[in-house]
């Protein structure tokens, strides 16, 4: 299975119907695109698509859900330990990954931001979790272990709804303005659950 998935024609194929999907995105709305535009615009036909993927949602998933976790791992390292530098990274990457995509999709924004949400949020929280659970390991007793899914969910949705609206409502401030107007107000409320006994 390694090697079809590393087949140079497999990886080929896949780009072709990425690249029509991301074409196809800025010019329909999501909601409107079907197998059948990706693969007219692709030149394959629909079994191969299906070779592929299982649908356009899969293909969604593919092209802009894997993009912004291969973006997350280069910007933050996944053994950072969570601090407020790290949570001040979480904080750019969102914000660009919001003008990123809607710039992509420009007035179609919106309606794709619906589609991938719970996607994005799911890669944000594992980054926390993961980040939470190695601070743990270097401080013990920092954050009550039953704690720590809390938290992360907790913040993943926080993070993503702020920095979605900052950039729906025509990111009025700066990133940087919006980072710092932010810090405190995450740092706070993560301050509670470690000092909260009975967490």
């Amino acid at each position: 299975m390694t090697i079809q998935k590393l087949d140079p024609r497999i990886i080929r194929t896949r780009k072709l119907l990425e690249d029509a999907f991301t074409s196809l995105i800025q010019e329909k709305d999501f909601n409107s695109i079907t197998v059948g535009d990706i693969t007219t615009r692709a030149t394959v036909n629909r079994a191969t698509f299906y070779a592929h993927f299982t649908d356009k949602y899969e293909l969604l998933d593919s092209t802009i859900t894997n993009d912004f976790r291969n973006y997350l791992t280069q910007r933050l390292n996944c053994h950072s330990l969570f601090n407020q530098e790290t949570l001040t990274n979480i904080l750019f990457v969102m914000c660009d990954y919001h003008k990123n995509l809607s710039t992509l999709c420009s007035n179609r924004y919106q309606s794709l931001g619906t589609v991938i949400q719970n996607n994005i949020i799911e890669e944000l929280h594992n980054f926390i979790y993961n980040s939470l659970v190695h601070t743990n390991e270097q401080t013990p007793g920092l954050f009550k272990l039953e704690s720590i899914k809390t938290i992360s969910t907790m913040l993943s949705w926080s993070i993503y709804g702020a920095t979605y609206s900052w950039n729906k409502e025509g990111r009025k401030i700066s990133t940087e303005e919006f980072t710092i107007n932010m810090l405190p107000i995450i740092m706070d409320g993560v301050g509670s659950f470690i000092f909260n006994n009975e967490l």
